[in-house]
């Protein structure tokens, strides 16, 4: 296989996945390209870390008392189908939903089950799914949305940011959105009400919602939403609203800014145009065609060569980065301590806490993941799991590298074997530089004493520290 269809496949493991360690590489490349985009889109068994052995070590998690992402972080660690997950988080940002006011992290991780199931599958299946799930419903207030003394949240939300986007509905369609969605309730709200102000949590932990519908709290008279005339319900709104152009486009374009390159916030599409119209239009009519399904748009999307052009224009989100790294590193693939949870903890203070986006709008992406705080935050925190060599997949890695090199390898071999086996990456001139200075301190390279020479695996952290800390690694 040639460098470039090489560089293609570790491309796509970046954007469908969260990167591929060196065994994982080796597979896809065996594979080829085409054939692991379809492995890809069809996930079988993701072999994740079973529940139970989590819940064994994390008795907090067992008992929904926890208050983070590490639950998932284990799943997106382990997982051998990454695009399930990868859609799940792409999901979770435009279906934005904090636990921050729910204070039920289990139903919300039930949310997230549900964007993996159904994530790849139609708009309208998925929409359908969202309106009955439990933490959206508490999230936009839908259990106070009543016939004759409606609440418009949801009903606005999921035209403006779900769906179609600003400027493609009126206020009265809002009103008979509501209108339609009316009844579309959790089970016991009045219970779980009173339980949620008392906090209870024993025996057995926070309870988790149940949809319900109740018929007799549904307006059922006829409603004029887009344009068309009817008694509808929920179902009959969102199939109106998937049939949509303005929805083909804003799905397409959050899709776009997801997995290929960087838009500007969803707050300036009205005035600002696509990077990429023509890349649009090709995903509008995959969308179109497909008859909503979003599986097809991604295949699309993957073998198009906008995506393919579109290497490293991404800024990795927090999550793609923390998971990314401990992927590759082989860190919390066996459940224990706090290790994971204080990990995910620190996503948040690069700016993406998981389970808690900072609005209903969720996160702003691309350039704006990165201040001076939150890049200090990343590289550090790049450096330090990567530059360790205790952790295996970095053993591993350190083993490749000289296996490949030999014991008496040229600085140049030598630092583009460990930018090879780190990503594949290309750095600037300057990072190169730099690298190779660290390469040639100690004269004629003799690696054959790793790794009971100090000097050796002193010098082979500081080229990975350096790689690690590098501008190419925060791109996707």
């Amino acid at each position: 296989m040639n460098s470039e269809e090489r560089s293609m496949i570790t491309h796509l493991a970046r954007r469908a996945g969260f990167g591929a360690t060196p065994d994982e590489l080796e597979r896809y490349t065996a594979m080829g390209y085409e054939a692991l985009v379809e492995e890809f889109l069809d996930p079988t068994d993701p072999q994740v870390i079973p529940d139970d052995m989590i819940f064994r070590r994390h008795v907090d998690l067992h008992a929904n008392q926890g208050h983070n992402a590490s639950r998932w972080a284990y799943r997106m660690i382990s997982t051998t189908c990454p695009l399930e997950e990868k859609i799940a988080l792409f999901w979770h940002g435009v279906f934005a939903t904090g636990e921050v006011k729910l204070n039920n992290i289990g139903s919300l991780e039930n949310q997230v089950g549900m964007l993996r199931r159904s994530g790849m599958g139609r708009l309208d299946d998925l929409l359908i799914e969202l309106s009955k799930d439990p933490a959206m419903i508490i999230w936009l207030d839908n259990q106070t949305n009543h016939k004759g003394a409606i609440n418009e949240n949801y009903g606005r939300e999921v035209l403006e940011l779900f769906s179609m986007g600003v400027g493609n509905y009126s206020e009265d369609d809002i009103k008979e959105c509501a209108r339609a969605f009316t009844g579309w309730t959790v089970k016991n709200a009045e219970y779980m009400a009173l339980m949620g102000a008392k906090d209870s949590i024993w025996p057995y932990g926070r309870l988790f919602w149940h949809f319900e519908y109740r018929d007799d709290d549904h307006d059922d008279g006829e409603k004029v939403f887009l344009g068309e005339r009817g008694r509808f319900n929920g179902e009959d709104v969102i199939g109106i609203i998937c049939r949509q152009p303005s929805t083909a486009r804003f799905i397409s374009r959050h899709l776009y800014n997801f997995f290929v390159a960087d838009e500007v916030p969803i707050s300036q599409w009205t005035d600002t145009p696509p990077r990429d119209p023509d890349a649009i239009d090709t995903l509008v009519d995959s969308y179109m065609e497909s008859g909503h399904n979003i599986r097809s748009v991604l295949r699309t999307m993957f073998n198009s060569d906008f995506f393919k052009e579109a290497q490293f224009s991404r800024v990795k989100s927090p999550a793609e980065l923390v998971i990314g790294t401990l992927r590759m590193t082989g860190e919390y693939r066996v459940p224990g301590g706090d290790g994971l949870a204080t990990v995910m903890e620190e996503s948040g203070f690069m700016g993406q806490k998981l389970l808690n986006p900072p609005s209903v709008e969720g996160w702003h992406t691309g350039k704006e993941w990165i201040s001076s705080g939150s890049l200090v935050e990343r590289v550090n925190f790049a450096t330090a799991h990567i530059g360790d060599l205790d952790n295996p997949g970095v053993r591993d890695m350190v083993d490749r590298i000289i296996g490949t090199c030999g014991p008496n390898p040229t600085p140049d071999r030598l630092v583009d074997a460990c930018l090879d086996i780190v990503g594949p990456l290309e750095v600037s001139v300057d990072a190169k530089g730099a690298l190779m200075e660290i390469a040639s301190r100690d004269g004629q390279l003799d690696l054959s004493g790793y790794p009971e020479d100090d000097k050796v695996t002193q010098l082979m952290q500081d080229l990975l520290k350096m790689v690690a800390s590098s501008r190419e690694y925060q791109l996707a």
